[in-house]
């Protein structure tokens, strides 16, 4: 099981998730495009409810670690990330349940919370590897994901099955521990290229 840590640098804060954080996740969080690529939507306080105490029940069992993301900056949180599908025998597990609230979208705090999940995640936990998944359909997603460098693996057809009906498949992508050198100075660079919010 993970212990509780904050992780953060000048611009993100990436605190551990608890139920007194449900007011502040409703007050940014209730906006439809957020939960457009999601097998599930977030429309009302109920929703985030339930899915706050969901992915607080698996952080117990050990299987997903939730943060709130706070700008530095503001001092406000603007969305959530997770690791998840935690198998620290194996020395992996996944990074995904991102979102961000849109008027923090396309600015350097994604990158920067990529950046200090991946470096707690290799540097400190010793991991083998990091997964990402995402909806094949979401080309914004995949492409950031890429972009961070990590390698498209698969396409897993017929994956999971959307709260509409759809049939959902799934890309998975990975980085793994003799690739973080190499992708962290990637993301160091693009922390300082990238406008800051």
């Amino acid at each position: 099981m993970l212990e509780d840590a904050t992780l953060a640098d000048n611009t993100v804060s990436l605190e551990p998730m608890a139920i007194t954080h449900l007011d502040a996740l409703c007050e940014i969080g209730l906006n439809p495009d957020i939960w457009r690529w999601y097998t599930y939507t977030i429309a009302a306080r109920e929703d985030m409810l339930h899915m706050m105490t969901t992915v607080l029940a698996s952080k117990k069992e050990g299987t997903w670690f939730p943060f709130v993301t706070r700008d530095v900056a503001t001092g406000r949180i603007i969305g959530s990330t997770s690791y998840l599908n935690i198998s620290l025998p194996h020395k992996r597990l996944e990074i995904g349940s991102t979102w961000i609230t849109p008027a923090f979208q396309r600015i350097a705090i994604n990158t920067h919370a990529k950046f200090l999940m991946l470096q707690h995640a290799f540097e400190h936990l010793g991991l083998n590897r990091v997964e990402f998944k995402t909806d094949s359909l979401n080309t914004k997603s995949r492409a950031a994901i890429l972009r961070i460098g990590a390698t498209q693996e698969a396409i897993l057809r017929a994956h999971m099955i959307c709260d509409d009906g759809r049939l959902r498949d799934s890309v998975y992508f990975s980085i793994i521990r003799s690739e973080w050198p190499a992708v962290k100075v990637r993301l160091q660079h693009m922390m300082t290229a990238r406008p800051q919010p």
